[in-house]
């Protein structure tokens, strides 16, 4: 497996409060495009669990899911747009993508369930970690738990009763997949919220970009649920 090296998004703390810290992540995104093109596509395409159509010889289109939207990424130049629209994507996800193409190895997910204090260094970094997206969603939600389910399912949440007294699983990319947990709160103590990871998510992503898609989905269902909350107004 690939190691690449760790970011420290903000104080040396994993951190994504909005789209202009993600250019301290963007500034490497030429560095991993060189390396990403120097390999052959078709076993690439295997190993990241994509799909590659050649177009001509040494040009061709990677084909994948990304937060379960089709996405393409263009080879050898390595910009990923969407497949319907043709409209690039975001800066955060463009570095997402890159990420996981230049890390995935093609080991396939376990279905396992661990903290971000169970990934390579994030036991420094789980109570920053925990603050931005559990808590946050904690702050946000409360215990509304109708709210968190509605929300959950609206944003394509796949309900998994293993957990909690509700959990959603979500898929980010091809192998990689996250985990929503809330335990509800009573008159005494208040509902919490986890995000999770698959036990293989390192041999996906680097520890930094698990955190910022932990963070990413804290924000998408957050914003899913002011959309109800303008719904019914």
């Amino acid at each position: 497996m690939i190691r690449l090296p760790v970011l420290r998004l903000m104080n040396n703390q994993f951190w994504l409060p909005g789209e202009s810290k993600i250019d301290l992540m963007a500034a490497r995104l030429d560095d991993l495009r060189e390396k990403i093109a120097s390999q052959e596509p078709l076993p690439l395409a295997e190993s990241t669990g994509t799909n590659f159509y050649q177009l001509e010889p040494g040009i061709g289109e990677f084909h994948f899911s990304l937060w379960e939207q089709e996405v393409v990424l263009s080879f050898p130049e390595l910009v990923p747009f969407d497949r319907h629209t043709r409209d690039q994507v975001s800066r955060i996800s463009t570095a997402l993508v890159l990420y996981y193409f230049l890390t995935c190895d093609g080991t396939q997910p376990s279905g396992r369930w661990v903290s971000f204090s169970e990934l390579p260094d994030g036991r420094f970094y789980n109570q920053a970690f925990q603050g931005y997206t559990g808590g946050q969603l904690a702050s946000v939600f409360q215990n509304n738990f109708e709210q968190f389910c509605l929300s959950a399912q609206n944003l394509g949440g796949k309900r998994v009763y293993l957990l909690g007294d509700a959990a959603y699983e979500y898929n980010v990319l091809p192998m990689v997949n996250l985990l929503v947990v809330t335990w509800q709160g009573d008159d005494e103590f208040n509902a919490t919220y986890q995000v999770l990871f698959d036990s293989a998510i390192s041999h996906h992503l680097p520890t930094d970009a698990g955190a910022i898609i932990a963070s990413m989905l804290s924000r998408r269902l957050i914003a899913e649920l002011e959309k109800l909350n303008e719904n019914r107004n």
